[in-house]
């Protein structure tokens, strides 16, 4: 397998790590939206977060907690932008979760994508039953 995250996970490839865990390891972002843009990878190779075993995901997400403390506190932002891509727009197929620094007039604008509206309360409920249908049965 030749994923470039994998790589940083075992010390092969450079990276500036914020984090090393038994569920995660943590690093820059080499192209940030802003400094201290951090990813969070778990350290065995999956590639989105439905494939993360459900022991993993409490162990990973408490990862994703810390470093999201760090990268507000560390850089002194009022808030953060925390997201993961599966599949489409996931430039590396192994699952990362995106740290952003935030703050009040920095330049980002809610999503990086057009927001809409549901036509009407009927289809947003015909939507969250569709939703709720097809939700996994818990381990």
């Amino acid at each position: 397998m030749d994923c470039v995250f994998c790589a940083v996970v075992a010390g092969e490839e450079p990276a500036h790590q914020v984090l090393d865990e038994a569920a995660a390891v943590a690093f820059l972002d080499r192209r940030p939206l802003f400094a201290g843009h951090v990813l969070v990878v778990p350290r065995r190779h999956v590639r989105t977060l439905t494939d993360l075993s459900a022991p993993e995901v409490g162990p990973f997400f408490l990862s994703v907690q810390r470093v999201t403390a760090a990268v507000e506190q560390g850089m002194d932002a009022a808030g953060s932008f925390v997201a993961a891509n599966n599949r489409i727009s996931q430039s590396v197929p192994h699952l990362h979760v995106h740290v952003v620094p935030r703050n009040p007039r920095d330049g980002l604008r809610g999503f990086f994508w057009p927001r809409s509206r549901y036509p009407d309360e009927d289809a947003a409920a015909e939507v969250a039953a569709r939703l709720r249908a097809a939700l996994p049965d818990r381990p």
